[in-house]
């Protein structure tokens, strides 16, 4: 199988490349060291990204989007994940479960995101219910023609950005193979909607300039026309459009990756001790072998999965070994190059100290590296019966 990039991916690269270098690169530091993105910095990206078509890049050509097949929006965002987490996802990219949307909730929420007129955000997690999303707490009990809300959702990134959520709510319980389990429903709620609060999350070492909001909400009454797709089937569309989110994870991992090797490599042919370049001594020249080979395993396991998920054949075992490997390739790749940089990897002056906090994320958001491995382990038993 091979996934050389093709003439049309090689050019969407480059372009990706150089526009990463030229607008996102200069704007890290500031970013790091004020925590925040400068309105005038995000709209310059935002503007520079439609103009060259990376906006919206994974929707579909028929509805306004970029109309990039799976492989090569993995291949376009491990050029984006080379930079600054917050630059890079200023280069937006609507959740694919708006395609859900229907009727009037195309003009009002789906069309809108992929013009560039409004951002959607995720809502699942709860301070009780992270890695068990069944186990969530926050309940919309239906009231007429309406739904009432009550609940915290957490962690919940760039609310601030955001113009509406897209909540994830328990509606009800059903029998399932281990006994009761809670049905959910998804909703898109606006922001500013009566009973619906956001205050500021939790300051964390990584992905500076991309915060974490909380969500409250204290009986907040929405019309049953702000369920997205059916009323207790709201992991029927999360399955159905949130399968590539995993695969965008390890794409922008790679990135990364990429950055750090290429940045422990060179300093292993300038930097000299005892009279040699240091990538003379096996000591770190073996840490540059394992690196490239880690970096190698991840980025075919992932291309192999974003290939098939355009196939139609990509399983949940795909698309959990893409994110464990590329996001533990990455946290081991970022590690090593700070060993072979010494003291100087730790320094701001270099941005290894940035990719190797925000690293330490990768393997918790989206589903931990334990969830992944428990859903590869399933797919592997459950046919035999295990």
């Amino acid at each position: 199988m091979d996934f050389s990039p093709s003439e049309e991916q090689r050019l969407l690269i480059e372009m990706a490349r150089r526009f990463v270098e030229e607008e996102l690169y200069p704007h890290e530091r500031t970013v790091e060291e004020t925590d925040e993105v400068p309105v005038e910095v995000a709209e310059r990206i935002k503007q520079k990204s439609r103009e060259l078509g990376l906006y919206a890049a994974a929707m579909p050509e028929e509805l306004g989007g970029g109309g990039l097949d799976t492989l090569s929006m993995t291949m376009l965002d491990r050029e984006l994940g080379r930079a600054s987490y917050a630059l890079h996802y200023t280069v937006y990219r609507p959740s694919n479960i708006l395609q859900a949307c229907v009727g009037e909730q195309r003009e009002k929420y789906l069309l809108p995101c992929i013009r560039g007129e409004k951002v959607d955000c995720l809502a699942m997690t709860e301070p009780g219910a992270g890695s068990d999303v069944r186990g969530m707490n926050c309940r919309a009990v239906r009231d007429g023609d309406d739904f009432v809300i009550n609940g915290t959702k957490h962690f919940i990134s760039h609310a601030d950005w955001a113009d509406f959520v897209i909540l994830m709510a328990a509606t009800g319980e059903e029998d399932g193979p281990r006994g009761p389990r809670k049905k959910i429903t998804t909703f898109l709620i606006d922001k500013g909607w009566p009973g619906f609060t956001i205050r500021p999350g939790y300051k964390n070492v990584s992905m500076r300039g991309y915060h974490n909001f909380i969500l409250e909400f204290d009986d907040c009454r929405v019309p049953a026309s702000q369920v997205l797709g059916e009323v207790d089937k709201g992991f029927d569309v999360a399955n159905d459009w949130l399968g590539a989110t995993r695969l965008q994870v390890a794409g922008t991992c790679l990135g990364r990756c990429d950055r750090a090797l290429e940045l422990a490599t060179q300093w292993a042919v300038d930097r000299k001790q005892f009279g040699q370049p240091i990538g003379k001594f096996q000591g770190v020249s073996f840490k540059l072998a394992d690196m490239a080979l880690r970096l190698r395993q991840a980025e075919l396991v992932t291309y192999e999965a974003a290939w098939k998920h355009d196939q139609g054949t990509m399983t949940d075992s795909d698309a959990a070994m893409a994110k464990l490997a590329a996001t533990e390739a990455l946290a081991f790749i970022a590690d090593e190059a700070i060993q072979i940089h010494g003291g100087m990897g730790l320094m701001n002056e270099l941005p290894l100290e940035m990719i190797w906090r925000d690293a330490r994320l990768e393997r918790i958001w989206e589903g931990t590296s334990e969830i992944q491995r428990h859903i590869i382990s399933r797919g592997l038993l459950r046919p035999l019966g295990g």
